[in-house]
């Protein structure tokens, strides 16, 4: 097992990040709310327990997941040639 996917951020996957985030931004709020307002809601503490599983989700999608899912792009679905997309579809920085 590669234990470089729990702590890498660059072998994090999205949901792995977002827990990572969710949990310092409540850590933030949890001091900003006991410091600055002399006491935390009831059940705050449960914040981390949410983002600890959606942590650990993600982080079994990244051990058991296919390592390329989500990323595919079926070029042959498209029935246009795709040679004069700059001029159709505005993809050289110009609207039409």
């Amino acid at each position: 097992m590669d234990f470089s996917k729990l702590y890498r951020p660059s072998a994090l996957n999205s949901f792995q990040f977002v827990a990572i985030t969710g949990l310092l931004m409540s850590a933030g709020a949890h001091v900003i709310l006991a410091v600055f307002v002399g006491r935390v809601p009831v059940g705050f503490s449960w914040l981390y327990v949410c983002w600890l599983a959606f942590y650990a989700g993600g982080t079994l999608l990244n051990y058991f997941g296919k390592p390329n899912a989500g990323h595919h792009h079926d070029h042959d679905y498209h029935d246009h040639d795709h040679g004069d997309d700059d001029e159709d579809h505005g993809h050289n920085g110009t609207f039409h």
